[in-house]
């Protein structure tokens, strides 16, 4: 497949965020007086999910309506630092060297695009791409291929030429609904669980891989979607 454009997952993928979530977790947690602390396997395992079934898990028992706690979450996401090492090592260098050489990218998230956008400007990262794509009330939540679709567009892709990246059932699925080849990153969270239903899947060890694979060869081999 020769690649000329590329759609990213956010969470899990490009960005650590589960440590942020646990903080945030944490701090609802304590307001509860719960004395206990976010499970940090189980948020990275419901990243993916995120939403209300995201904090109703995060919160277990002191969950009691997970539609004013995500409200509460979101609140506080909206004020909580951004850790400057956020992105996973080597996203920096890899989204600048790919971009300099003039691929264009894409972010498709199923996190808030208030968030995306914050986080991504704050970082320092959101001049990398043509387009962020996040979840918003009149869009469907991935896997539908909305999202998906509407990063495609932002790019002037085609399925033919664009990636998508991502790190778990949800991002293959939504690869396979906009008829997208897909990879999977190594390190993301939902990762190990994609593929062991999915064990064909191609897995990038590590960005600069996909990096080396599109800038040096312009393609990158893959197994049918």
């Amino acid at each position: 497949m020769r690649i000329a454009k590329i759609i990213f997952d956010l969470d899990g993928t490009l960005l650590d965020s589960a440590r942020v979530t646990a903080a945030i977790v944490d701090r609802m947690l304590a307001e509860r007086s719960a004395g206990t602390r976010a499970d940090p396997a189980l948020i990275r395992r419901m990243d993916a999910v995120g939403g209300e079934a995201m904090i109703a898990a995060a919160l277990g028992s002191f969950s009691s309506d997970p539609s004013r706690e995500i409200d509460e979450f979101r609140a506080i996401h909206k004020i909580i630092d951004v850790p400057a090492d956020l992105p996973f090592p080597g996203v920096r260098k890899a989204l600048c060297e790919l971009s300099q050489a003039g691929v264009a990218m894409a972010i498709c998230s199923n996190k808030p695009q208030f968030l995306c956008d914050r986080i991504l400007g704050e970082l320092g990262l959101a001049g990398h791409f043509a387009a962020i794509i996040g979840s918003a009330p009149d869009r469907p939540r991935k896997p539908h291929p909305q999202t998906a679709h509407l990063a495609l567009q932002g790019l002037g892709g085609t399925p033919e030429d664009t990636l998508y990246c991502g790190d778990s059932l949800v991002d293959l699925a939504t690869a396979r609904a906009a008829g997208l080849h897909a990879v999977l990153v190594a390190w993301g969270y939902g990762t190990e669980e994609a593929l062991a239903l999915e064990p064909r899947t191609p897995v990038l060890p590590s960005l600069s891989a996909l990096q080396d694979a599109v800038l040096e060869h312009g393609s990158l081999a893959l197994g049918s979607r």
